[in-house]
């Protein structure tokens, strides 16, 4: 069974938050102005466990989720996460192929934790880094985390055969995008599959601005100026990031341009915070509780049955229709949906 929502987009894609927590304050997430030490993240109590979120899991699974992705906040700060990602490797779709297991993560833990997450069997892994500058990257983490740490989980990474490894990159005009070609020279040399992100309107307290997002088209400009690029064609339907691949062989990057150029009309994707919220859009308002379902008695199939209804009535399409007025609705805060 696999319900189609309003505009006929199925549901591929899960993001699964497994804490709100996070050790960076990034400014385009958590400022360290808003979330600073007596910010009060969720009690214990209210996360979900690992067996709901398998649960839930299997069930999203059973209505045609293919790919999961572990997020947060940043998932490495959740204790005994290898024992999850067991429980989901361990998942298969109905006609019986695995899952497409992923991870996102900021890095700092990640030289430390590859090695027991691929033998979990997570599958690949996403890392976050906006420079290879410490100045500059300290300027977007918030605490001044350097770039050294978490390319030694880049390293661990390869290392552990988390392939291919994707690098995020939130460009945010005036503060990194001197940055861009150096890291696309250092992504070529090393391997890794960099993807430059527009700077978002996620939530409603990381100060957005229009003006101080670089334009897809220009950020293609930067690199293919350096290395001559082309359009490749998606790999699969619903994929977030245009592809460009460069003329030499060396490799390929990616933009994700929410704004720019939104992929409303293909997204297959749902997200499942840390405690229990399942939203149907990045930019959501609100969200509905299967916490509750999962802890009220509901049976599998009751389970299955409400997570249908809910993706069936899906009508977003919020970066299609982004206007001053939506920009500034108290959407969710990234952290707390899991980007």
């Amino acid at each position: 069974m696999e319900p189609l929502d309003t505009l006929g987009r199925p549901l591929h894609d899960l993001r699964i938050s497994v804490t709100d927590r996070c050790n960076f304050r990034c400014t385009y997430c958590m400022p360290k102005e808003v979330f600073g030490r007596d910010y009060a993240f969720l009690p214990k109590e209210q996360v979900l466990s690992f067996e709901e979120i398998e649960r839930a899991a299997r069930a999203f699974v059973a209505l045609g989720v293919e790919k999961l992705r572990i997020t947060g906040g940043e998932p490495l700060v959740r204790r005994e996460l290898p024992t999850l990602i067991a429980e989901l490797a361990a998942l298969r779709t109905p006609d019986g192929r695995p899952l497409d297991l992923t991870l996102t993560t900021n890095g700092a833990a990640l030289a430390a934790l590859a090695g027991p997450l691929a033998d979990a069997g997570l599958r690949r892994v996403t890392v976050s880094l906006d420079s290879l500058d410490d100045a500059v990257f300290g300027a977007m983490n918030g605490v001044d985390f350097p770039v050294a740490r978490v390319l030694d989980g880049v390293d661990a990474a390869l290392e552990a055969g988390l392939t291919p490894v994707k690098i995020n990159m939130v460009v945010r005009r005036g503060i990194n995008e001197s940055s861009v070609v150096p890291m696309a020279r250092w992504a070529r040399e090393t391997g890794v599959v960099l993807r430059f992100i527009e700077y978002m309107d996620v939530g409603h307290s990381n100060g957005w601005r229009l003006d101080e997002v670089v334009p897809a088209q220009e950020l293609i400009d930067l690199v293919s100026g350096v290395w001559p690029a082309e359009p490749a064609d998606p790999s699969y339907r619903g994929e977030v990031a245009g592809r460009w691949t460069y003329l030499d062989g060396l490799g390929e990057f990616g933009i994700i341009s929410s704004v720019t150029r939104p992929f409303c009309r293909d997204c297959t994707r749902a997200r499942l915070s840390a405690d229990g919220k399942l939203y149907t859009c990045l930019f959501a308002v609100a969200g509905r509780d299967v916490r509750a379902v999962l802890r009220d008695g509901s049976s599998d199939e009751e389970l299955v049955t409400f997570l249908a209804e809910v993706w069936r009535a899906r009508d977003d399409r919020y970066s299609e229709l982004r206007s001053q007025s939506t920009s500034d609705l108290p959407k969710v805060e990234m952290f707390a949906m899991g980007g």
